[in-house]
């Protein structure tokens, strides 16, 4: 909380290089890029950062295979290459994971060619991970218990690759980066529009938690609102040739299908892919693919039903999944770039849209406004906003500077053997194998050392703080100081995972909870848990804390 009161001030003192509206994805990575490499910038959300489309993904990073069936190759090639830099740049967080994809009887194209398919997508990867296989339906039946292999004509499995933790928190990954750097991040900060005069752009802002307005004066505007980007260019007077088209997809979050840590592809009555994906001890199965108009997109009865109706129809399951099942859902839209006349006549074939992006630029007045993206290809996108900035003029002091990727191997060693000192390598949490050494290292990176000294000094910074989660005290500690939490629903759904894989009504009761919230709020605890729960539509029935 100091942290964010103290940028707010800053956000006024100071005029920026380039301000950035919008914390998702692909204004994390711009912001990372150009303060490692000497910009001075500054970054707003009118929520918190990673709150809309950046915390609704499916957590994978994937090359887009389905693109091969609508001949994008170069796109494809481009992911595969995006996905094969993330696995390189990132091993402790991106993983390689097998994809079952299992075929229907009478499905349109036949077992073989989907499988020449994986193998040219293989290729299109540089052969950087697993063989492709054909699948036979009882191979399918062996190595998965959980699909109805009956109903098949067996299938295929290839390689693809996932985020171990939360999409959320590789988002904030970046964002952290450009506080590390120097730069001034802000979130639940509104911007109210921009109007440019004698080279610099003057953008009125609303800090949404107080309502108190300010002024943030920069050379340099980039829009990175996701699927409010046309709604912030109209506020700023800024024309551009791309519109946004709007796909929304929905997940809903279940007990664990299966043991075994694979994703099951499938695909649905309406003929598109339908994933079972691990994530953690629960499993994330969906999506669905609706054309919307109005933000934010909802979660329907007919979007648990076309869910729920899919999935029981492929796994062969004891019982049946019912709504009841549902732990917690993901919905959001997927931003479809469109050229302005497409959207204006409603012409373009959204279904068949890919999520390629695009950068729209005003040279002329020093404006940017990225368009589309996703997880997969965000390095590109913040090397792409870096040489259209630099090409407007903007100096880079440390120009060429590598922005991205895990700390050097030597740092990482030391860290694995301060742990294993510690014997943090035998620890771990109830619904995981893996040690919190681990864990710890790809949350923090170069920062899990100096949780190492708060345990040193205090073994209880060990101990999960919060009942039936993973995360223990010193986390919360880090989370107070380092990561501008200023709702819990900040902490419970982006910072960590926890509201992804628990019921609300287990997360409102565990032991901790409470502490955990006088850590992160100090004498406004017990406010933002009542605000939370009573958002959700929540009783409390925690004891209060003590005043």
């Amino acid at each position: 909380m100091k942290l964010r009161a103290s940028n707010l001030e800053t956000l006024q003192e100071r005029e920026f290089d380039v301000l950035i509206v919008g914390g998702g994805i692909n204004g994390a990575v711009t912001a990372s890029a150009l303060t490692s490499q000497g910009a001075k910038v500054a970054l707003i959300d009118r929520g918190d950062f990673a709150s809309q489309t950046s915390q609704e993904s499916s957590n994978l990073a994937w090359g887009g295979i389905k693109y091969l069936e609508s001949f994008e190759f170069r796109l494809v090639r481009k992911l595969c290459k995006s996905r094969n830099h993330l696995l390189k740049s990132y091993p402790s967080i991106v993983k390689e994971i097998r994809f079952f994809t299992v075929l229907d009887k009478g499905f349109r194209k036949p077992r073989w060619m989907l499988f020449m398919g994986t193998l040219l997508y293989w290729a299109m990867g540089n052969f950087a991970t697993k063989a492709p296989r054909l699948l036979s339906k009882k191979s399918i039946a062996k190595r998965e218990p959980a699909v109805r292999a009956e109903a098949s004509v067996g299938g295929v499995e290839y390689s693809d690759a996932y985020f171990v933790d939360n999409d959320c928190r590789f988002v904030f990954k970046f964002i952290r980066e450009a506080l590390d750097h120097g730069g001034i991040v802000a979130n639940y900060v509104e911007s109210l529009g921009s109007t440019r005069e004698d080279g610099v752009w003057t953008t009125n802002a609303r800090d949404v938690i107080s309502g108190k307005e300010i002024k943030i004066r920069s050379k340099a505007l980039v829009n990175c609102c996701g699927p409010y980007a046309d709604n912030h260019n109209s506020r700023t007077s800024t024309e551009s040739s791309y519109r946004h088209v709007f796909s929304k997809g929905v997940h809903l979050l279940v007990p664990r299908i299966t043991s075994v840590a694979r994703v099951l592809t499938f695909f649905a009555d309406d003929g598109r892919m339908f994933f079972v994906i691990p994530m953690g001890n629960k499993t994330s199965v969906g999506t669905t693919d609706t054309r919307v108009t109005e933000l934010p997109a909802q979660v329907t009865e007919e979007d648990r039903d076309f869910i729920l109706d899919n999935i029981n129809k492929r796994l062969c399951l004891e019982n049946p999944l019912t709504r009841d099942d549902i732990i917690a859902e993901r919905c959001g839209v997927r931003p479809l770039v469109v050229s302005a006349a497409d959207a204006a006549g409603s012409d373009a074939d959204w279904v068949s849209l890919s999520r390629k992006h695009e950068m729209s630029v005003d040279s002329e007045n020093s404006h940017l406004t990225i368009y589309g993206g996703k997880l997969t290809d965000c390095i590109n996108v913040g090397n792409e906003a870096t040489e259209k900035l630099t090409q407007m003029g903007l100096h880079l002091p440390y120009k060429g500077f590598k922005w991205y990727g895990e700390p050097p191997d030597e740092f990482r060693d030391e860290y694995f053997h301060q742990a294993k000192l510690m014997e943090l390598d035998k620890m771990t949490s109830p619904d995981s194998s893996e040690p919190l050494s681990t864990r710890l290292w790809r949350r923090y990176y170069a920062s899990a050392m100096g949780l190492l000294e708060d345990i040193r000094r205090d073994p209880k910074m060990a101990e999960v703080l919060i009942e039936g989660t993973e995360y223990i005290r010193c986390e919360l500690y880090y989370a107070a100081n380092h990561e501008m939490v200023t709702t819990l629903d900040d902490f419970l759904r982006r910072r960590s995972k926890i509201s992804l894989v628990e019921k609300t009504e287990t997360i409102q009761k565990a032991s901790g909870l409470l502490e955990a919230c006088e850590i992160l709020f100090g004498d406004e605890a017990q406010e933002k848990f009542d605000d939370y729960f009573a958002g959700l539509g929540k009783v409390v029935e925690h004891d209060r804390l003590e005043t």
